[in-house]
């Protein structure tokens, strides 16, 4: 293992002293650094609440800020936070509005939120959630319930804050954020594996002239396992997926979130939008808005996502709207 430590049992803690040290607009609960809530609580407003475990920056707490999250719990590396953090998240941002989850499609977090939510309620907190699930790979049409959520969270969590923002109620900010998790969909590929600090040796193995179509961000098995090809050829495949479960027309518009998993040079993630723009346009889609960098990443993982949200009017409404968090800032217009 070579990586930038001290001792790795306290690699998330000392990752979030700097992070609140660097961001003086995130702050963390009395008590617990791995309770992380905005420095700019604004009363009257919905809060949105996110949460997961560490090694996926910015996902998940680099959003928490103006125009997107209010609050994160923060777990150990690839570990749920527990319910006791999200609950004081959740005490902490509600302004009397009632707060929304957003988060993943993994089992410890569903446990651990809806844990968290009936504390909540106890406190007469009104608590929505809408789950992540855009991760094609992860299961098959009909049975999207049980996909993963990945990379394609940001576009659910950039269209709740904007709507929360508006001033929008909770019944209405949660239909929004479901409704960008309904038009969102991720296919993502894996080149190398990656470390946790405190096991020190790589996850799993795969071979240097190999690819792995589908992998999950925690190392999860993929589609398939094949020799590495030509970066338009590893799009094509991934794309056809994507196209197959949905119903672009020409003259659509859609957001692109081109992610690299932490590992991959921003050089070749433009290579892969490249791509993915010829492929849009082919079909007479205009990729409206495009961000491309790191997202939602696995430590120093090889590889890449590519996320997709198919926008009506509102939903482009909420994506144009302007944002500024530690890891993502954006200015409409």
């Amino acid at each position: 293992m070579k990586k930038f430590l001290n001792d790795p049992v306290n690699f998330v803690d000392e990752m979030l002293e700097g992070i609140y040290k660097a961001h003086p607009a995130v702050t963390h609960t009395a008590g617990d650094l791995r309770c992380l809530v905005t420095s700019k609580i604004k009363a009257g407003k919905v809060g949105i609440a996110t949460g997961g475990g560490s090694g996926h920056l910015p996902t998940f707490l680099g959003f928490v800020g103006d125009g997107m999250l209010d609050g994160a719990a923060v777990g150990g590396v690839f570990q749920s936070p527990s319910a006791e953090q999200m609950y004081q998240v959740t005490k902490h941002i509600d302004q009397g509005a009632g707060v929304l989850y957003i988060y993943g499609n993994y089992t410890g977090d569903l446990i651990n939120f809806d844990m968290a939510a009936e504390l909540a309620d106890l406190d007469g907190i009104a608590v929505k959630q809408v789950v992540g699930n855009d991760d094609v790979a992860s299961s098959v049409v009909g049975e999207e319930h049980k996909r993963r959520g990945v990379a394609g969270i940001f576009f659910i969590y950039k269209a709740a804050g904007a709507a929360a923002a508006e001033g929008l109620s909770l019944d209405e900010v949660t239909r929004l954020a479901d409704k960008a998790r309904l038009r969102t969909r991720t296919m993502g590929v894996a080149l190398s594996s990656c470390v946790v600090p405190e096991i020190g040796h790589a996850t799993f193995s795969i071979g240097e002239d190999e690819m792995e179509i589908g992998m999950g961000i925690h190392g999860e098995n993929g589609i398939s396992r094949k020799k590495l090809a030509p970066a338009d050829v590893v799009v094509d495949e991934m794309m056809e997926r994507i196209f197959a479960e949905t119903d672009y027309k020409s003259g659509d518009n859609v957001a692109v979130l081109m992610n690299g998993l932490g590992g991959t040079p921003l050089e070749e993630l433009y290579i892969l939008f490249r791509r993915v723009s010829q492929l849009l346009e082919a079909r007479g889609v205009t990729a409206k808005y495009v961000w491309v960098g790191e997202f939602a990443t696995s430590m120093e993982m090889a590889g890449a996502s590519i996320s997709i949200l198919h926008l009506d009017e509102e939903l482009d409404r909420l994506v144009a709207a302007p944002a500024n968090t530690p890891f993502f800032q954006y200015v409409a217009g």
